[in-house]
């Protein structure tokens, strides 16, 4: 029988006018008391620090009453990770998982419906932000009255920050999640965008990107599921709307969530990740109510289908130990588009009041309903072929602490040792001219692939990528992976020339090395033809032969400095 609800276990949401959401002061308490009020239910701790030492928090629920990790791993229990306010701005699902989680505790059919699955829950991941409360930061969004701030205490939003892990929330989150190895991940969002008549849109990991049998599975089984069901709780779904152009009557496209995204972290662990997104000017209640629906219908649909989802995820990590080939960018196919039936509203030009431009805006007035082109279908970007391992050096420790932080294995050298490996060469990088979440973020680059012999040291480690997680190890250590170390600038020292000349001391030396060494006068010329503005330029000249002659050549200089072991 139901406990009956009274004002103690009522939610501030619950207790306000539906326009308010709960603090972190409030939060956290509610959820310590139900702990201490329901022990065999919910087991609430603290999991690490934000940047500003506040507490962060998780809990598990559970049937049985088995809250220990470990046990629950060794017996293969399926697990759910609804992820909340990692943007405090945001808070429908904060606010909603404070319900679900006390609904469990007061309703026992509701957590014996569970059964072996453990329900895993942040209340609140981005602590920071949610003490930075205002109403004035979300200036497309309809309510809550007050709420908290997107960027952490360093200014970091922490959905980009999943692999370069700037902050110490990430940190946390990387150890926590790779620790509990959820099956299924909902990471609950509000939108930004066009105007329309859904309340409730959905982020999935992309299917293509997620590959082996899980992504088929998502798109062909999962997916449908998730957008009936909530079809019959009152609150139909369409895809994220990514429009390819304006607005939406052109056609959407799927959001490719690379590693920096929750959902595409998620997929570095063979995980399926939702990032459910309601729309920000409908009503605050509206979004709080599809919220609460959407994490029932993917958590019944995974405690439903936990055994498929669980062997199709060893599938995965098994085949991750054998792939030849690994796909590390994608990019959306256009040549293949579905349809999805949408309803949006009227798109109107008029005339602005501000300036000598016509702005746009949406006619709810004006409704329609039709079939739209939904572009679903990723193809290969960038493939490479599988090296056997990775030689890491020691001294690049942030980078070996993340592959740990994420279960890769790796083995340290014990002794000296002289290795054959393949050798990236960075001969070409492009950078954002502005700071993108605290780093100069590479956009491009061209490289060159040598065979070298490498001396290695004993502590340095090998990466054998016959194991599980080879798939977090290829697509942060291969530099054109859409978020690898690299690109976060992991590895910008070796961008850097470290010995310069003076240029009456090298102009004799310069000409010498046109002399001797092979090759370098051929390279010259053909550099002389390309830029005959700058044979006037003395440094530009020197500094050609300079960086491309032998004698003073830095083998580090460019050379990208994570090995393949082919």
């Amino acid at each position: 029988m139901n406990m009956p609800l009274n004002s103690t276990y009522l939610t501030p949401y619950e207790l306000g006018n539906q326009n308010q959401t709960t603090t972190w002061e409030k939060c956290i308490p509610f959820y310590e008391k139900l702990a201490a009020d329901f022990p065999q239910v919910l087991r609430f701790m603290q999991i690490g620090v934000s940047d500003n030492g506040i507490p962060m928090h998780a809990g598990v629920i559970t049937a049985d009453a088995e809250f220990d990790r470990e046990t629950l791993k060794a017996a293969g229990r399926p697990v759910f990770f609804n992820n909340n306010g990692i943007h405090p701005g945001e808070p429908e699902g904060i606010d909603a998982c404070m319900a679900l989680v006390r609904d469990f505790c007061l309703q026992p059919e509701r957590l014996a419906a569970l059964g072996q699955t453990v329900f895993l829950f942040i209340p609140i991941y981005n602590v920071d932000g949610c003490l930075n409360r205002q109403n004035t930061s979300r200036v497309n969004q309809d309510g809550p009255e007050l709420f908290g701030f997107r960027a952490n205490a360093r200014n970091l939003d922490l959905n980009r920050d999943f692999i370069k892990c700037d902050s110490l929330a990430a940190q946390v989150f990387n150890r926590f999640f790779t620790m509990w190895d959820p099956d299924v991940m909902v990471d609950t969002h509000t939108s930004n965008g066009a105007d329309y008549s859904y309340t409730m849109t959905l982020i999935q990991t992309q299917a293509d990107k997620l590959g082996d049998g899980l992504g088929p599975f998502l798109r062909s089984t999962m997916l449908p599921a998730i957008y009936a069901n909530m079809e019959q709780r009152g609150w139909p779904t369409c895809p994220y709307v990514n429009p390819v152009k304006v607005t939406p009557d052109d056609g959407i496209e799927d959001f490719l969530e690379v590693p920096r995204f929750s959902t595409g972290f998620a997929a570095l662990h063979h995980t399926i990740g939702f990032m459910p997104e309601t729309h920000m000017l409908k009503p605050y209640a509206d979004r709080y109510d599809s919220m609460r629906a959407l994490v029932e219908v993917v958590l019944d649909f995974t405690i439903a289908h936990a055994t498929q989802i669980q062997t199709l995820r060893d599938q995965a990590r098994q085949a991750a130990t054998q792939k030849k080939q690994w796909t590390v960018k994608w990019k959306a196919d256009h040549t293949r588009p579905s349809s999805f039936r949408f309803k949006g509203y009227q798109a109107v030009y008029s005339p602005s009041k501000l300036g000598n431009y016509l702005r746009l805006s949406y006619d709810r007035n004006q409704p329609w309903e039709k079939d739209i082109a939904y572009f679903d279908h990723f193809v290969d970007d960038v493939v490479i072929n599988t090296p056997k391992a990775y030689l890491i050096p020691q001294a690049w420790r942030e980078v070996i602490e993340r592959l740990q932080w994420n279960g890769v294995v790796l083995d340290k050298l014990t002794e000296d040792q002289t290795l054959q490996v393949q050798v990236y060469h960075i001969d070409d990088v492009s950078s954002r001219s502005n700071a993108y979440e605290g780093h100069m973020f590479h956009d491009a680059m061209r490289l060159s692939v040598r065979m070298q012999t490498i001396q290695a040291r004993a502590g340095d480690y090998l990466l054998a990528l016959n194991q599980p997680n080879a798939r977090y190890a290829i697509e942060t250590l291969e530099p054109q992976a859409h978020d690898s170390f690299f690109r976060w600038g992991f590895f910008n020292s070796v961008l850097e020339k470290k010995e310069a000349f003076s240029d009456y001391v090298f102009e004799d030396s310069a000409y010498e090395m046109l002399q001797t060494e092979p090759g370098l006068a051929e390279k010259f010329e053909a550099w002389k033809a390309a830029n005959p503005e700058l044979l006037s330029n003395q440094e530009a000249v020197l500094d050609f032969i300079f960086a491309n002659g032998q004698r003073f050549h830095e083998p580090e200089w460019r050379r990208y400095p994570v090995y393949s072991v082919v």
